[in-house]
């Protein structure tokens, strides 16, 4: 259920933004902010957008895929509340290549139980995997220490590019728990639950329905 937030201090969520090169990633944000994206660069550096959703202040970061930019990753882990891996979905040659490197992430000590959130992108592409031969082929049934979701979406046309969140906050979120697999929503516990806090981010499909 989403209902509008008691009156608070604005609470800030870090989203990481992270996925091999060519897999969309700077349209994603760019859907997420609602901005255009008919003209769109590969990232060289970093790409943040600062957003507002029910009294949240939502930081995300996109970091570039290349592979001379990835050892870099680790330097934006800190803090991170929700990870966010994209992956092109059309390029089965990179399956195994973006398998790895997500393996590596779900490894490193800062990101330990941080949400993860894939979305299999370029669904609008007749060549695309669909969200669950994706699932399978990074073995994420295996994960057992955090919350993940796998979400078709095609960053061109917007489908499927939304991001659910459920939030009991109050000082420092500390713990997740898991809702299901597919179309479960992100649940987050806080040390304080004063209050409880709903919020929804979504970028409208062509035509306005969410």
């Amino acid at each position: 259920m989403c209902f509008d937030p008691p009156q608070a201090p604005e609470q800030e969520v870090r989203l990481l933004l992270l996925g091999l090169d060519n897999a969309g990633k700077t349209t994603v944000l760019k859907q997420l902010a609602a901005e255009d994206i008919s003209h769109i660069t590969p990232t060289q550096g970093f790409n943040i957008k600062s957003m507002q959703s029910a009294g949240f202040k939502l930081n995300v970061w996109d970091i570039g895929g290349q592979r001379k930019i990835r050892p870099y990753w680790r330097n934006y882990f800190e803090n991170t509340d929700v990870l966010i891996y994209v992956i092109d979905s059309s390029d089965r040659k990179r399956f195994e290549e973006t398998s790895l490197e997500l393996a590596e992430l779900l490894e490193e000590e800062t990101l330990a139980t941080v949400p993860l959130l894939i979305f299999a992108n370029k669904q609008d592409l007749m060549t695309a995997a669909p969200a669950s031969e994706l699932a399978e082929s990074l073995r994420l049934h295996t994960i057992r220490d955090r919350m993940w979701q796998v979400q078709a979406c095609s960053a061109l046309t917007a489908e499927g590019i939304q991001v659910n969140i459920e939030m009991d906050t109050v000082c420092k979120l500390y713990s997740v728990e898991a809702r299901g697999r597919y179309g479960a929503s992100l649940v987050y516990q806080s040390l304080m639950p004063n209050y409880y806090i709903s919020y929804f981010l979504s970028v409208t499909k062509p035509g306005g329905g969410p």
